[in-house]
């Protein structure tokens, strides 16, 4: 049966991995189920976990999008750095597609910063004169436990950013990540500087 059911997985993974480079669909759960729609699959066993998407993703943008993707991926990082620079007194740490070389035409650059009091980061950006759109992100703490924390939304230059407000003591500890039941990989200024000294 499991056999029978990889194609299928593979095929609306595939789909998936498509809508989410062509189309800026960041949610993988609302991608697999768009997909699925697309290929008028109903069986629940057949939808593809998010690490399979995330294979089909990087697959996809080799195929397609190869000459662009990894100067534009280069560029995000530069900006990343830029904006982990802006934010350092909020330990920024970044996160996401920009961090994980999946990051295509539609991704944002996502930071999370670490602040006791997210007025703070709020203020910061309204003395620059830095518009920004408020909104709310859950994520998984561990293994039981979703909270829900303050994102800003910006847009400089042509570039997005995402910007998740945790508390101090999250630093110690990432959220578990949308492929799997790990922490989310992030990195410190210094290592991004490093993946772009490398590349």
């Amino acid at each position: 049966m499991a056999k029978r059911d990889n194609p299928m997985r593979r095929r609306v993974a595939v789909e998936a991995a498509r809508l989410i480079s062509e189309h800026g669909l960041r949610d993988y759960h609302a991608a697999k189920r768009k997909a699925a729609e697309h290929l008028n699959i109903r069986d629940e066993s057949s939808l593809p976990k998010n690490s399979e998407i995330e294979e089909a993703l990087r697959e996809h943008q080799r195929l397609f999008h190869g000459g662009d993707q990894p100067c534009h991926l280069r560029e995000l990082r530069v900006a990343a750095c830029e904006a982990m620079r802006y934010f350092k007194r909020f330990d920024p740490r970044l996160v996401g597609p920009v961090l994980d070389g999946t990051a295509d035409a539609h991704s944002a650059i996502v930071l999370h910063l670490f602040t006791e009091s997210p007025e703070a980061v709020i203020d910061m950006l309204a003395e620059d004169g830095v518009e920004f759109e408020e909104d709310s992100r859950r994520l998984r703490v561990n293994h039981d436990v979703s909270a829900d924390f303050p994102v800003l939304r910006i847009e400089r230059s042509g570039v997005d950013y995402d910007l998740t407000l945790l508390p101090q003591d999250a630093i110690r500890q990432a959220p578990l990540d949308r492929t799997g039941e790990r922490p989310m990989h992030r990195a410190t200024l210094a290592a991004v500087e490093a993946l772009l000294s490398a590349s």
